[in-house]
């Protein structure tokens, strides 16, 4: 154990000591705890249980409303796009000025992107074969197909927004603002078709990304705007929850008959308006939180390989799941339908597991994510550039 420790801090000093001086650290920091928060997020409010005799989802939300908060601190994507808008308008800028082609900058960014969701798909591809013909039911596999692709519609918005970067980084956000309360006021006010909805989808994604191409630019140097956002949005969050008919979970709850994720409502971009608005006040705590060698480390090695903790947590929740199948009798927090603080007892002890299962997918699949680069100095790697040059892989990892 001493041995492990000492090869910690010797590869955490050597990091700390690779990265330049004005690279802000802050940046990687709130990509983190984006990702953190998802998949923390999606492993507390998401139950697969064995009430309707094969395996379906249902939400600890839909039972025990009193939750929601839960899902005001683990719904983080407003602060994904917020570091997407930043990052990807630096990274363009820098490769105009490198006298990089548009199309050469977008493949690079874009094949970040996917390059890890074909192996991925390709499992599962395998997998479902092997459900169907081992006799699983069809609403089994329907079930967990869902849990593994339903993220990628994340990946589908970022991925176009990503492109459309040199279109969308000076639009001001108060017009995908205004979009959105024109979309739900025909929706909810004037009975408008349901389809219009997912104009949101793009609309509601692209307040945050603009903003964090604002932030690129400058915008927010002082305090000030950042606190407007976090009040004026929590304000308007509480506001359209309390009188306008909005619920109050961040996140769709099975029954609910609005989702405020699915598509993106007023509530949900309001409220991340607020989240901008505290990760860009919290920026220098967390910068200087960061400056200590072990903890850069953390955060650098989960910047490395965000796109794979995020395309495989699902499956390590479901893995650990059906292999306590193998038990003569449900497990619970596993198996269990969620009725009561017993079950979060439960499912706060199967967290770990799910850790554990997720470690062994990132030790697995981690390679298809680097892609095909020259070997360097390790993980060294991830911290040898800074915002004002050719960015480093590190800033290169998509935020989703």
């Amino acid at each position: 154990m001493r041995k492990l420790r000492a090869r910690w801090s010797a590869l955490a000093d050597r990091m700390d000591a690779a990265t330049p001086a004005e690279r802000d650290r802050s940046v990687d920091a709130l990509r983190a705890l984006a990702i953190l928060g998802v998949v923390l997020g999606h492993w507390l409010v998401t139950a697969l249980t064995t009430a309707n005799g094969g395996l379906s989802a249902t939400s600890p939300l839909a039972s025990m409303s009193w939750l929601a908060p839960v899902s005001w601190v683990f719904q983080t994507l407003a602060v994904f796009f917020l570091v997407g808008g930043h990052v990807g308008t630096r990274s363009h800028e820098c490769a105009r000025a490198r006298g990089v082609s548009y199309g050469a900058w977008v493949r690079q960014r874009l094949s970040r992107l996917f390059r890890p969701v074909a192996a991925v798909l390709a499992l599962w591809a395998v997998a479902t074969v092997g459900m169907l013909l081992g006799g699983v039911e069809l609403d089994t596999v329907r079930t967990l197909l869902k849990l593994v692709l339903s993220p990628l519609w994340f990946l589908l918005v970022f991925a176009a927004l990503t492109a459309a970067t040199p279109l969308v980084a000076r639009l001001h956000p108060v017009w995908p603002l205004a979009v959105v309360a024109g979309v739900d006021a025909w929706r909810y006010g004037f009975g408008g078709p349901e389809w219009i909805g997912w104009v949101n989808v793009a609309a509601g994604w692209l307040v945050p990304y603009t903003l964090g191409a604002a932030w690129s630019r400058g915008a927010f140097t002082r305090r000030a705007p950042a606190a407007l956002l976090l009040g004026g949005g929590t304000v308007a969050t509480a506001a359209l929850v309390l009188w306008g008919g909005y619920p109050a979970s961040m996140v769709g709850v099975p029954g609910e008959p609005i989702s405020n994720l699915n598509p993106p409502t007023l509530a949900a971009v309001a409220f991340g308006l607020a989240q901008c608005g505290l990760a860009l006040l919290v920026r220098e705590p967390l910068a200087r939180a960061v400056r200590r060698p072990r903890a850069w480390a953390k955060v650098a090695l989960l910047n490395l390989s965000a796109m794979t903790v995020f395309l495989w947590h699902q499956t390590a929740m479901m893995a650990v799941t059906a292999l306590g199948l193998l038990a003569s009798f449900d497990l619970p927090g596993l198996h269990t339908v969620p009725g009561g603080p017993e079950w979060i007892a439960a499912r706060l002890v199967w967290l770990p597991v799910f850790a554990a299962a997720l470690a062994v997918c990132w030790a697995a699949f981690r390679a298809y994510e680097r892609g095909s680069r020259p070997k360097q100095e390790g993980a060294t790697r991830i911290v040898t550039g800074s915002h004002h040059r050719a960015p480093a892989p590190a800033e290169e990892i998509t935020h989703a």
